[in-house]
């Protein structure tokens, strides 16, 4: 890892937890899992607590920076939330991470209305994909309405009110007409998605512009291979079963089948969108979370200020 990071062991880690409570159990972990994660209150207390704990440093660093520059100005300027990034591979588990990170912020009495808005939500609608001939590319930069997805984030920093963002049915595997989620200033609003460190090749304007911080959940190739295998079975045996299902035809695939299938979508699209377009954008992150084979995080770099 590069000089401009400090690096802990797992250990290390967990000890800069100090005394911040753990106010989450099992049965609140359970409903944040994702479909092929198993995550404990061992996991929660190692990981989470500690960048729970820094993360509110930051961000009552940041709320007190606002109010004496209001005092300054002698007026009332808005709300701005503080924005957290959280970048990383197709089924490495940043949506997880991103739901109890979300869930450990809002327990803490100075920033109690935390939102997570996915940046699938601004992928372009399926319609247009098949129009411009990328499909078969869904995930890959070009494949996002990067200038929404910058007008929102824009919105946000300003103060805006209530901030729309677009709805992802992954079920059907579009964009859902005439539905969208309402950010009306909370005090963080947590950004997941595969594009979030990503430059703009459209302009100068990057989306992490708008971030006060951000995460990429990292881990081998071949584990996140893997995982993305494992989570395609669990798929086969339950959301492809679905008969709304884009995938339902994968339904029925025997095991051997649905492995070559799996093992050719991340080899073909995945993968590689992980090698050329993803990973590269990994040291652009404040933080580093570094998972095993297990799923469990063993390192985190944290980025020196």
């Amino acid at each position: 890892m590069p000089d401009r990071y400090l690096t802990f062991s797992r250990d290390d880690w967990a000890v800069l937890r100090a005394a911040t409570p753990l106010t989450l159990r099992q049965d609140d972990l359970d409903s944040l899992e994702g479909i092929n994660e198993q995550i404990d209150l061992d996991e929660v207390v190692a990981v989470y607590l500690p960048l729970s704990r820094l993360l509110n440093l930051y961000v009552s660093a940041v709320q007190d920076l606002q109010r004496v520059s209001a005092t300054f100005l002698g007026s009332m300027a808005p709300k701005v939330p503080y924005v957290i990034g959280v970048a990383g591979s197709v089924a490495v588990g940043k949506s997880t991470f991103a739901r109890i990170l979300q869930a450990l912020l809002s327990r803490w009495p100075n920033h109690p209305q935390v939102d997570l808005v996915t940046t699938d939500g601004f992928l372009h609608p399926n319609a247009v994909l098949d129009e411009r001939g990328i499909m078969d590319r869904k995930g890959f930069p070009e494949s996002y309405d990067t200038r929404s997805l910058l007008t929102f984030l824009r919105a946000i920093k300003s103060g805006t009110p209530e901030v729309s963002a677009p709805v992802y049915d992954h079920v059907v595997y579009d964009i859902v007409p005439d539905r969208s989620i309402v950010v009306r200033q909370p005090d963080i609003v947590i950004v997941e998605g595969l594009n979030v460190l990503q430059v703009n090749r459209e302009g100068t304007e990057f989306v992490s512009d708008y971030f006060d911080f951000s995460i990429y959940v990292d881990a081998g190739l071949d584990d996140i291979e893997d995982w993305y295998v494992e989570r395609f079975f669990a798929f086969r045996e339950s959301v492809f079963r679905n008969p709304d299902s884009y995938f339902r035809n994968f339904a029925d695939l025997t095991d051997e089948q649905a492995e070559a299938t799996a093992r050719h979508i991340w080899a073909t699209i995945n993968g590689r969108n992980l090698r050329e377009n993803i990973e590269p954008t990994r040291e652009r992150a404040s933080l580093i979370i570094r998972k095993a084979r297990d799923h469990r995080v063993t390192e985190v770099s944290l980025r020196k200020l």
